[in-house]
């Protein structure tokens, strides 16, 4: 009887978590990656140093944090993400770290996402990322722009409105007034 030779794959290949092909290409340019992972309700940006022991977090921010700040909208929307970018940015520099590699894991690149959103608030702060800036989100976007106007347009009719933004006004949280919202947290951060 022929014997088969069967390579077993990685666990977390295996569970489509890593692609391993991937991160060693981010490894071998010896910087420190900036990750950022986005969930259904929040965006962390990590910036993660390798060692042979494992991998060491350098600095983070999580869209909770934000809560601190002044930040009552939503935690996962584009601007949310952008100010997770630009403290993990901030948290970077404080600890000396000028340079680093983008890793976005196994998510897709879609122009003008979350994930870019994240990647303009590190290099605003100052953070120096390779990057095509024809990926990242308009100003006015990032700024909540659309949503603004969005509510300034259904405040006319009430019923939609607060069907619409229920979660917002639960919060304490007026829509209409998100982009000045933003320039305050943004002043707090940038300090």
């Amino acid at each position: 009887m022929r014997q088969l030779k069967y390579t077993v794959r990685y666990r977390r290949r295996l569970e489509g978590k890593t692609n391993y092909k991937k991160r060693l290409k981010l490894l071998l340019s010896k910087k420190p990656r900036l990750v950022i992972r986005h969930s259904l309700n929040n965006v962390t940006a990590q910036v993660i140093g390798f060692m042979p022991e494992g991998d060491v977090v350098l600095a983070s921010a999580h869209s909770n944090e934000l809560k601190k700040l002044g930040w009552s909208f939503n935690k996962k929307n584009i601007s949310a993400a952008y100010l997770v970018g630009l403290l993990a940015g901030k948290k970077a520099i404080k600890k000396g770290i000028k340079e680093v590699i983008l890793d976005i894991g196994l998510k897709q690149a879609v122009k003008g996402s979350r994930l870019f959103a994240c990647l303009k608030g590190a290099v605003d702060a100052g953070l120096n990322v390779k990057h095509d800036a024809k990926v990242l989100p308009k100003e006015e976007r990032i700024k909540g722009k659309h949503i603004e106007d969005y509510a300034n347009k259904l405040k006319e009719k009430k019923e939609l409105y607060q069907k619409q933004f229920s979660s917002y006004i639960k919060s304490g949280a007026d829509p209409a007034k998100m982009a000045a919202v933003f320039d305050d947290v943004k002043k707090k951060i940038m300090g």
